[in-house]
């Protein structure tokens, strides 16, 4: 494919994606394809010579967008948002183009420095502690990484590494394989499945505490675990805190678990992948209390800061902690500008050696949108749940399970949990919005999340009538299944009394 080429099919996936956005919402959020239904519609083995552009495009319309769930569709209410917009696809657009490997500064300074720059716009924007910065005196900084599980691996393999190191320092009479035996870790019972993951790949057995009614994970449940860890001869070495659970959005309480890691000398990292946007709002600013205390911090640009996936920003209060756990040089990867700047080589704070230009999607969608912008989509989003509330309030069918909390309801029809299992049924099979469900104290229930790249309060008034017309559904067969419950009832009774009758004429 020449230069000339590549424009003609360029810009006509261009239009293709602009058409695809403009009419999103007469795609049913879910497809209607069975599990290996590619398989039979593509070839076996790849062409052995090219074939033109245009029938690869027909190809993704014809193949591909059938079995895609739309994620960007504003019918999408499950799980939480995966950002997206015109600005951030033009940015990654232009990072492949590009195609710059950036895992040290000499690889392409304007990677690094970008980086270095928008992840000082962010932690600015969001009001972080001064020692998250890079152009503050320090070891602190951000970094991009491509998700929270990645971001998450990394604070426990990190803590992993300083603790084996500070205990074969204090303790020099242990092997270094029997204190990597007792290393023990900690989050509460609510966090996402990637923290429990991280203990699983990091080899640190990673302990979920049960919390409360309220579902806040605080320090005195920490402490306590500690405690009991201690007396066994276990090593507590990090704790995952969360702002914003997966299930209901919760916050633990960030400032007494911080008290209790400090006493202890326990990492403390905060996984607020959806919720960390709010610290960009002075009406959340209770959710910056106790951040000037913990080690790490992650939450994700693209769940709604309109940067498409993937994209974490991750501050670390001292960097040099991971890049002693993490620094493997090589004689090919040493530049003469090495250690003679304040600007860091990226790739000791990561898992993978490379790394994409990340920071040129959120440079060019910044500056496009502007920080007024960003505040008033997280509004818009949090606005939408709001109405989504009132009207769910306003049916006595339905029941609120917890507080709303940002773009996020959780509700669940009033009733047993088959009648909420039913009514979600009944709604993913018509294909016109998706939701899950979740449960927490053996009661189910719905998560209502406003997602999509441009949702408005049409959406949420469509998805409520969705709702609202298979709850019917749900009571109609509820009240057909009773009625046919006595109508069987009353049909074994009338025969009962019918038999004992002839029984007695016959004798």
């Amino acid at each position: 494919m020449d230069a000339k080429t590549f424009r003609e099919f360029g810009k006509a996936a261009i239009d293709y994606v602009a058409d695809y956005m403009e009419t999103i919402r007469e795609c049913d959020v879910l497809p209607s394809v069975e599990p290996g239904y590619l398989f039979d519609l593509l070839p076996k083995d790849m062409p052995e010579n090219p074939e033109d552009w245009q029938s690869v495009l027909k190809d993704v319309d014809r193949v591909i967008k059938p079995g895609m769930t739309h994620w960007q569709s504003p019918n999408m209410h499950a799980y939480y948002p995966t950002a997206s917009s015109f600005p951030s696809i033009v940015g990654d657009i232009l990072c492949n183009g590009f195609s710059v490997i950036g895992f040290s500064w000499i690889c392409s300074p304007a990677c690094t420095e970008l980086e270095v720059v928008v992840m000082d716009w962010l932690a600015k924007f969001l009001k972080l502690p001064q020692h998250f910065l890079h152009s503050t005196e320090g070891p602190g900084g951000g970094i991009i990484q491509g998700s929270a599980s990645e971001a998450i691996l990394v604070a426990v393999m990190a803590a992993r590494e300083q603790a084996v190191k500070n205990m074969k320092q204090s303790h020099p009479e242990m092997s270094e394989s029997d204190i990597r035996g007792k290393l023990i870790a900690y989050s509460s019972d609510q966090s996402n499945s990637c923290v429990e993951k991280a203990g699983v790949l990091a080899a640190v057995p990673m302990r979920l505490l049960s919390v409360g009614d309220d579902l806040i994970f605080n320090g005195s449940i920490l402490e306590k675990a500690i405690e009991e860890d201690k007396a066994k001869g276990l090593i507590p070495i990090i704790c995952i805190a969360t702002m914003g659970t997966t299930g209901t959005c919760a916050f633990d309480d960030i400032t007494s678990l911080a008290q209790v890691c400090n006493r202890n000398n326990v990492w403390l990292h905060v996984d607020a992948a959806y919720a960390g946007s709010a610290l960009a709002l002075d009406e959340f600013s209770e959710l910056r209390n106790g951040l000037e205390l913990v080690d790490s911090l992650n939450f994700n640009l693209h769940k709604f800061l309109m940067v498409n996936f993937d994209c974490t920003a991750m501050w670390l209060r001292d960097a040099n902690k991971v890049v002693d756990s993490f620094n493997v040089d090589r004689i090919y990867l040493k530049h003469k500008y090495e250690g003679q700047t304040q600007i860091p080589d990226f790739r000791h704070w990561q898992i993978p050696l490379g790394r994409r230009f990340r920071a040129l999607k959120v440079w060019i969608t910044f500056r496009t949108v502007g920080a007024e912008g960003l505040r008033a989509n997280l509004r818009k989003h949090i606005a939408l749940a709001e109405r989504f509330e009132k009207k769910l309030l306003a049916d006595p069918r339905f029941e609120m399970v917890t507080k709303r909390c940002l773009g996020l309801v959780c509700f669940r029809p009033k009733g047993d949990n088959k009648r909420t299992t039913d009514l979600l049924s009944l709604i993913t099979e018509r294909k016109k919005i998706y939701m899950i469900q979740a449960k927490h104290r053996d009661q189910h229930f719905l998560r209502f999340v406003v997602c999509g790249m441009d949702p408005k309060e049409e959406d949420v008034d469509f998805a409520w009538q969705e709702i609202q017309t298979q709850m019917d559904v749900v009571l109609d067969k509820k009240l057909v299944s009773a009625v046919k419950a006595d109508v069987n009832s009353i049909s074994q009774q009338f025969s009962k009394e019918l038999n004992i009758s002839n029984s007695e004429k016959s004798k």
